[in-house]
């Protein structure tokens, strides 16, 4: 038969009530009652039901952290930390994936019983946030914001890491730049094209629209995109990527069309994933803590739950430039 709270409430010389009160850890339990029905619970190999937790607190303790495509290696490398930091504070993690941003998705997060959201997919034009805002579910942005609605928010500032890479490439020689840029809906691409040219520009060196190209921050982007650089009559001697995937996808054109890295074309990368620095990959990158910005918003979705009228905090990580075998002195041209 299982134990129930009745019983640890008699271990304890306590009332049922209290025993749920001094599990949630209740300010109105003193210390010592708490230890006494800690103790007892432990003795007694009590559970707490989370059904029961719910129903006595208003809250699931589950926040939802809304993804757009697992296959990308971003998303597998900020969900560990994540999960670690709410576990660690009580919560438990539930991943919600998207195809599209739309009305559709803020309505099935709101159904799932969430106490908040980590949205780490939000497009400038996004209406998910206005949604989830309308109906009252606490969010926090990862990586990206929206236009519509400012909320907490941990965030990439990537003009120092831009800056350190452009130098150091036009000290190598480079000139004839290329880039392949992310979704020009999202904040993430927008900032990082306006740190890249701004960066160039204070070297003296203009972004060539012909040698840009746009799209998803995924392999097949910057396989594609790259391989259509590389086939132009003058292609560029460096081409910058909006990501790390972006530049994997990159190094695989470059491979197909028996061009060479870093000798023939060098390329950078964004985010320093695990990756990047492998032996077989050792990609130029721009490097930034994106596993303690995870962490961050976690901590920053938390507060929001326990204290909806705290003022709006948006966390900034700074970047850096990580040199590796893909950046090298430009080919003669």
């Amino acid at each position: 038969m299982a134990v129930t709270s009745r019983d640890v409430a008699r271990l304890a010389g306590v009332s049922q009530p209290t025993v749920s009160r001094a599990l949630r850890d209740d300010p109105r339990v003193s210390s010592e009652t708490k230890k006494r029905v800690r103790e007892a619970a432990d003795l007694l190999g009590y559970v707490p039901s989370e059904a029961g937790r719910a129903l006595s607190s208003g809250r699931t303790r589950r926040i939802g952290l809304l993804v757009t495509d697992l296959d990308n290696q971003f998303y597998s490398h900020i969900i560990a930390p994540v999960h670690h930091e709410l576990e660690g504070m009580g919560y438990q993690l539930v991943l919600h994936t998207e195809t599209a941003d739309n009305e559709t998705v803020a309505e099935r997060l709101i159904a799932n019983g969430l106490d908040g959201v980590i949205l780490a997919t939000a497009t400038v034009d996004s209406v998910a946030p206005l949604r989830l805002r309308d109906r009252g579910l606490p969010f926090v942005y990862f990586n990206r914001t929206a236009a519509f609605v400012d909320a907490d928010a941990t965030v990439v500032s990537p003009m120092a890491g831009f800056s350190d890479a452009v130098r150091r490439a036009v000290e190598l020689g480079h000139r004839r730049v290329g880039a392949v840029l992310g979704p020009s809906n999202t904040s993430t691409a927008q900032t990082r094209e306006v740190a890249l040219r701004a960066a160039l520009a204070e070297s003296g060196v203009s972004l060539d629209p012909s040698l840009v190209r746009r799209g998803k921050f995924d392999t097949a982007c910057g396989d594609a995109a790259t391989t259509e650089l590389l086939a132009l009559p003058d292609p560029p001697t460096l081409i910058f990527c909006g990501n790390d995937v972006v530049a994997y996808g990159a190094l695989n054109a470059a491979r197909r069309a028996g061009v060479a890295v870093p000798d023939d074309v060098s390329i950078v990368g964004f985010d320093d994933l695990p990756p990047a620095a492998w032996p077989i990959i050792e990609l130029s990158t721009i490097a930034y803590d994106f596993a303690q910005m995870a962490r961050e918003a976690a901590k920053l979705m938390a507060r929001r739950i326990e204290d909806p009228d705290a003022e709006v905090s948006h966390v900034e990580f700074q970047t850096s430039f990580v040199e590796r075998r893909t950046l090298a002195v430009a080919p003669p041209r």
